[in-house]
């Protein structure tokens, strides 16, 4: 029997997602990096630790909230190209992080397999958006197909735990069903598909034309995902859209999610991540606050659109009906629906 249900805020649980640098050897066309924002730096074994400490139970800032459990995922750029990625999954588990996740493209750099183990790292989540070359490659490099789905076979024999990211835009979303026949035969075991955002690459060029409708996603994405339970995988994707009667939470609000950039700009909304209205900075290896306008001031804002981020950056993504009333709410990119077997 397959189980759907939506993923609720966990108000005693903090998710840090730590961008160990900003540097990639691929250049995908929905990146949403942008080094004018995050900054071009590379951090080193004795930085990462520092921050690392920031945000950890058993040493945590005073700056933000006490919790019961901390999750961490590293990212980049690519997060195998930067050689302290080893000393800085071994140092998330001595300060007690509950999860150490790595976001890779499955280049795997540094050997990066043969220095960490399974129990230190919970997953190794794999960025493929598309069942086969043709489709991905051109969103994110010639030959990345190969080399991603080589990476993972060789850290499912390794004995890592493995997902897989997949982003949807108008450039691969009729291939998404595709999907999950073939992430069963690799060995992965979870499975997220993201919404394409506008911000860092896509919102200097094709913009919007990336996106998807309503009707386009709501057709495609949640069969996928039944597929994908019905295969034995566990799915999570964004909820995107709610009904008007469906209460709109924010997770900067209701939630402790934190994104750090290698320039010490903490945010707490990814979809602010284009512009400097990060909410905290780690200044001198200490987590400050910063002081208004920022992000903080704007989660507070209570607009029958649902998400007040959405609105600014990307009203494109609401329709209204014709007295000018929401047809639906843009829910928290942080909320996410589950499917699998119960």
């Amino acid at each position: 029997m397959i189980k759907r249900r939506t993923v609720q805020f966990q108000p005693n649980s903090r998710n840090l997602f730590f961008h160990i640098l900003t540097a990639c050897n691929l250049k995908c066309a929905h990146c949403y990096i942008n080094r004018e924002q995050h900054g071009t730096r590379t951090l080193d074994e004795s930085t990462i630790k520092k921050w690392l400490k920031l945000f950890s139970i058993s040493a945590g800032s005073k700056t933000i909230k006490s919790v019961e459990d901390t999750n961490v995922v590293f990212l980049g750029g690519e997060p195998t190209l930067n050689p302290a990625l080893p000393e800085a999954i071994k140092e998330a588990r001595r300060l007690g992080y509950g999860s150490v996740t790595v976001d890779t493209n499955g280049y795997l750099f540094h050997d990066i397999l043969d220095k960490v183990t399974p129990d230190e790292v919970d997953y190794f989540s794999f960025s493929l958006d598309g069942s086969s070359p043709s489709v991905n490659d051109p969103i994110r490099g010639k030959g990345s197909f190969d080399t991603c789905t080589a990476g993972i076979k060789k850290a499912v024999e390794k004995g890592f735990s493995v997902s897989a990211i997949f982003t949807a835009s108008s450039r691969n979303i009729s291939n998404l069903p595709k999907m999950p026949s073939l992430l069963k035969g690799l060995g992965v075991s979870r499975f997220f598909i993201q919404v394409i955002g506008i911000r860092g690459n896509p919102a200097k060029r094709e913009g919007s034309s990336l996106q998807l409708t309503k009707d386009v996603w709501e057709s495609v994405v949640p069969e996928t995902a039944r597929k994908a339970a019905a295969l034995g995988l566990i799915c999570h994707y964004p909820k995107v859209f709610l009904k008007q009667d469906e209460p709109f939470e924010c997770a900067g609000i209701v939630a402790e999610n934190y994104f750090l950039f290698p320039n010490g700009r903490v945010y707490t909304c990814p979809l602010c991540e284009d512009y400097p209205l990060h909410a905290f900075e780690i200044v001198d290896d200490r987590l400050v606050k910063r002081p208004p306008l920022t992000e903080t001031e704007l989660f507070s804002l209570s607009i029958p659109e649902g998400c007040v981020m959405n609105k600014l950056f990307h009203p494109a993504n609401i329709k209204y009906d014709k007295d000018g009333v929401p047809s639906y709410k843009i829910a928290c990119c942080m909320l996410k629906e589950e499917v699998c077997l119960s």
